[in-house]
């Protein structure tokens, strides 16, 4: 408790850069791909493409993830040339997205989704793995470093599209491009030195392939994570049903990110009560009582107050496993840990809940499809809980 609270108080003081590089950094980050991310499927449109060739296009990024972020996460612990090879990740992205911009005949779109997918997937886990390696002994804070990619999701999203209704979609482009920048030169301030690596680099693989405790973080992570890829994906064709207006739906992304903002920043007194476990079952119960708000609402307003709960669903979730995963990996191999847990989260986990919520969606409805991705989650839930000793006793099972 005592630790935890120093840690804080060195965070209020703020007296070296060792933070502003982390904030700008996730600010930038996140404000990029907030101009980019949601603008992609209208430019696939504008270039002509149909409904399904545009959801191909959508979901191979995040079905690739599973694979690319652990390759680069276990490349950059072998190498421990971890900075480098993120550097050489935002330069392939930067040029992708330029590429994109200058994109008129569709048939380009293809592979400059795969170089996208290629790129984009390993970032994040080798910041992450990076901000946490410079907190050093004050990883409790990491949420007060990410909220500002929080902020600059809310912030970059307004202006793009403000600047996209009045200039066209290729502003959207050229707004990532602009913030892609501000990575590039955070990257130059991240001065780390890898940990290493404690065990033969094959044997902390085979730990992240046979290690149980593991296995059942990522299973748990991966159901929590269908639901997520659920809702991201047709949440606003159910509000459509309901006759949402643009701006009610708007208003619902804008309440959720609002929402994430305090569970970063209380993130270290949240993990330091309940621990990254009970951090990780409380984002549990939050996505079933989520799900089952979707399920039974009866008017699109319903939806506001409902993603108040995106804070605890998704931003404490990443608290608990970004933490979890860094206090599992083997020394050394955080990078690996922090790809296979975007993978699987991010990855996979979202790719299924699309494919399984448009089967779900075209069968049984918008409701019942809610439901049962709350019902998924509660067996997640019960899943985890169960076999929650022996998850919280996985550090035993890693020298150190």
């Amino acid at each position: 408790m005592q630790e935890t609270l120093h840690d804080a108080e060195l965070y209020r003081r703020k007296s070296t850069p060792l933070y502003l590089t982390p904030k700008f950094y996730y600010f930038c980050h996140f404000a990029a791909m907030a101009a980019l991310v949601p603008f992609l499927a209208l430019y696939y449109r504008q270039l002509g493409l149909g409904e399904q060739t545009i959801g191909l296009l959508t979901g191979l990024p995040p079905l690739l993830t599973l694979v690319v972020a652990p390759l680069w996460g276990a490349l950059a612990d072998a190498t421990q040339r971890h900075q480098r090879l993120l550097q050489i990740a935002l330069g392939g992205l930067f040029l992708t997205v330029l590429l994109f911009s200058l994109v008129r005949n569709p048939i380009w779109l293809l592979p400059l989704v795969l170089l996208y997918a290629l790129f984009n997937a390993p970032i994040i886990p080798l910041v992450d793995n990076t901000v946490l390696a410079l907190l050093g002994e004050r990883q409790a804070i990491y949420g007060r470093l990410r909220l500002w990619g929080a902020l600059g999701w809310g912030v970059a999203g307004t202006v793009a599209g403000l600047l996209i209704e009045r200039f066209g979609l290729t502003w959207s482009f050229y707004s990532a491009l602009l913030f892609l920048v501000g990575c590039l030169v955070a990257t130059l301030k991240f001065q780390v030195q890898p940990a290493q690596i404690g065990q033969p680099f094959w044997q902390g693989i085979r730990f992240f392939i046979t290690n149980r405790a593991w296995l059942v973080f990522l299973i748990t992570l991966f159901i929590n994570g269908v639901a997520a890829g659920v809702g991201n994906n047709f949440l606003f064709l159910y509000l459509d049903e309901l006759a949402a207006s643009e701006v009610l739906m708007g208003a619902t992304l804008l309440v959720a990110t609002a929402s994430e903002i305090p569970i970063f920043f209380f993130g270290d007194r949240l993990l330091n009560r309940l621990g990254a476990r009970g951090l990780l079952l409380l984002s549990l119960s939050a996505t079933v009582v989520r799900m089952a708000g979707y399920a039974l609402m009866s008017a699109a307003w319903v939806a506001l107050p409902i993603n108040l709960l995106h804070g605890l669903t998704f931003s404490a979730m990443w608290v608990a496993g970004v933490s979890y995963a860094n206090r599992a990996a083997p020394p050394g191999m955080g990078a690996t840990a922090q790809g296979v847990l975007s993978g699987v989260s991010m990855g996979i986990a979202g790719a299924t809940g699309a494919v399984i919520g448009g089967y779900l969606y075209e069968s049984v409805g918008p409701a019942a499809t809610f439901g049962w991705a709350g019902v998924a989650v509660a067996g997640g839930l019960i899943f985890f809980a169960l076999v929650g000793q022996r998850a919280r006793d996985i550090q035993s099972t890693v020298s150190r």
